[in-house]
């Protein structure tokens, strides 16, 4: 029998769980005693951290993509379709296209989606740089944008690259200083808890990087409409915000398979934090954005889990006991302007400690997201 291992999901954790998968059951494939089949509905992959340079002009949507036929390996079989259901107990996946695919083990990487319309007005009356079409509008806006009020509100919490809305505020601070125009932008950044991050080290940082650049701070603000028409963000707290230029993190949520297939209340997946193996049904995995791991939803995530579940599919393919696991490692570059930046770097229950910005980490992080196709092939 020819165990079939199916990964549902374009993205990093999909992608590069699925090369891992085809380099460590090389021979089982070979043989015929293993199957990887890629399941992706966009014949593309998309790396999602580009879009934060998109705004300044400093990226394309375009250089986010590459096709996921020169991404993947040739001993993985790719299907392009949507995976509409999903029978955990007959192992079994319904494709849009109205076929079925059965499977022995599954690993779900569907990452999150963006639900602006969760929040009234914001589809309206903000602008984000989280996905293509937001990146590209935004573009347009900030290249027109010479004065007034520019408010970035986290909306949406848990959201992908947690770290991105301190590093787009700051980057705005360098780039309207470097054209002239910081004198005439004003910019306030919002934030739903008592502090400007989740992650005390690093709200401790911002905080005090954004009083030294004029960065107005709203903290415990839950913005719950905007009004486009007069320009105001208001919050449950009762607090008000005029804006000339919204740029709103949005609600994100899980995925309805998830629910529909009881491995998750809310969208979410259920799974063990160090197995990444569903609490409701066996032989699935979850990783990326979709698991509910006490840990950030980051790219750095999706990669280090996918070393892990890809060990111990393969483990159970070859019929052993697997003990590979998830530390909860995280690694995640900040920005701090155009040309400085930072990282930090922690596991479950460690705290993180924000380096001093340097040009040096800035270049490394912008060589990290130019050798990322390579990384995701597996070639580095």
């Amino acid at each position: 029998m020819t165990e079939h291992i199916v990964v549902v999901g374009g993205g990093t954790g999909g992608t590069v769980l699925a090369n891992r998968l085809a380099e460590k059951l090389g021979p089982e494939i070979e043989r015929g005693d293993a199957r990887v089949t890629l399941v992706s509905d966009d014949p593309d992959h998309v790396y999602k951290p580009t879009f934060l340079y998109v705004p300044f002009g400093k990226k394309t949507v375009e250089d986010a993509k590459r096709p996921l036929s020169d991404l993947v390996d040739r001993a993985v079989d790719i299907e392009i379709d949507r995976v509409t259901g999903i029978d955990t107990d007959g192992k079994r996946l319904s494709l849009r296209d109205g076929g079925s695919m059965a499977y022995d083990q599954l690993a779900l990487a569907l990452g999150a989606q963006l639900v602006p319309e969760e929040l009234p007005g914001l589809a309206e009356g903000g602008h984000h740089f989280y996905g293509p079409d937001g990146a590209d509008a935004l573009r347009d806006e900030m290249a027109e944008f010479t004065e007034g009020h520019l408010v970035l509100s986290v909306i949406g919490t848990p959201h992908m690259c947690p770290a991105a809305p301190v590093e787009f505020v700051m980057m705005a601070d360098a780039w309207f200083r470097e054209r002239g125009l910081r004198e005439d932008v004003e910019i306030t950044y919002t934030y739903p808890i008592q502090r400007a991050h989740a992650i005390q080290n690093v709200a401790d940082w911002a905080s005090e990087a954004f009083e030294e650049r004029d960065i107005n701070v709203e903290t415990f603000f839950n913005a719950d409409e905007v009004d486009p028409e007069d320009g105001v963000l208001h919050s449950m707290e009762g607090k008000e915000l005029d804006y000339d230029l919204l740029v709103g993190i949005p609600p994100h949520k899980g995925s309805d398979l998830v629910t529909e297939a009881g491995l998750g209340d809310d969208g979410w997946a259920d799974v063990d934090k160090h197995t990444l193996e569903s609490d409701h049904a066996e032989d699935v995995y979850v990783l990326g954005d979709l698991a509910d791991v006490p840990t950030s939803k980051a790219g750095s995530v999706a990669h280090y889990e996918a070393g892990a579940v890809a060990d111990r599919i393969a483990s159970r393919t070859r019929g052993q006991t697997p003990t590979a696991t998830y530390d909860g490692k995280t690694v995640c570059f900040i920005e701090s302007g155009m040309d400085e930046a930072t990282f930090v770097e922690f596991e479950y229950g460690s705290t993180p400690t924000v380096r001093e910005p340097s040009k040096p980490v800035h270049w490394a992080k912008l060589g990290y997201n130019e050798s990322y196709w390579l990384t995701a092939r597996g070639l580095l």
